[in-house]
């Protein structure tokens, strides 16, 4: 496949593109501006400005997929919804698929289905809460919207680890172990994400972890 990935400097955005190498696909890596960095043989850095959609769209030409792996700076949350619906509206324009990376505000609690992890502190301390806000309304922005997308939730617990290969995949409702620890290494998601591109499922929003 063709993969592009937004946000390749990042901590899943780097995984993702070394997951996708080690499995032989033809990719580049986006990011905003150009930096030393170190990529796997035959991988091209290209900048790119993501809320930029007519840009992007270029850049997009020709793929099979996208990812969208793009975090806000803290103090500046409110922009995940923008750049966002800015990648949806390239993706569409290109009339490729594209995988948004986001986060686990938006799952419901396990045995809670009527309480979401946003809403529930043992999860989002406060400190956290409006990252976790900005992504529960960046799926939002993108459930109305006709780009082919789907959306990945990761666990209330996402840092680099090691690649085990493993883990669960569910759909809106949070992963967690009896002792209610949600966790996955970065590493991990990185092979769910490409596991999804190269064997799509059914649901539009999933979530993964151990």
């Amino acid at each position: 496949m063709r993969i592009a990935v937004v946000g390749a400097a990042g901590m899943v955005g780097s995984r993702v593109v070394n997951e996708a190498a080690s499995r032989g696909h033809d990719l580049i890596a986006i990011v905003r501006k150009m930096r030393p960095t170190s990529l796997p043989p035959g991988v091209t850095a290209v900048e790119g400005d993501a809320d930029d959609p007519d840009h992007m769209s270029g850049l997009f030409h020709g793929f099979d997929a996208i990812v969208a792996a793009t975090r806000p700076a803290l103090g500046r949350e409110h922009t995940a919804v923008g750049t966002t619906t800015a990648l949806l509206d390239a993706a569409a324009t290109a009339r490729t698929r594209i995988l948004v990376v986001g986060g686990a505000a938006p799952l419901q609690v396990p045995g809670r289905p009527d309480r979401l992890v946003l809403d529930s502190p043992e999860y989002v301390p406060q400190e956290w809460r409006t990252l976790a806000a900005a992504s529960a309304a960046q799926l939002g922005a993108c459930r109305p919207h006709p780009a082919n997308w789907v959306y990945l939730s990761p666990p209330a617990v996402l840092e680099p680890g090691r690649r085990t290969g493993t883990y669960r995949r569910g759909i809106t409702t949070l992963i967690a172990e009896p002792d209610g620890t949600s966790r996955i290494s970065a590493e991990d998601l990185a092979v769910a994400v490409l596991d999804e591109l190269e064997n799509p499922c059914e649901h539009q929003h999933f979530t993964v972890g151990y």
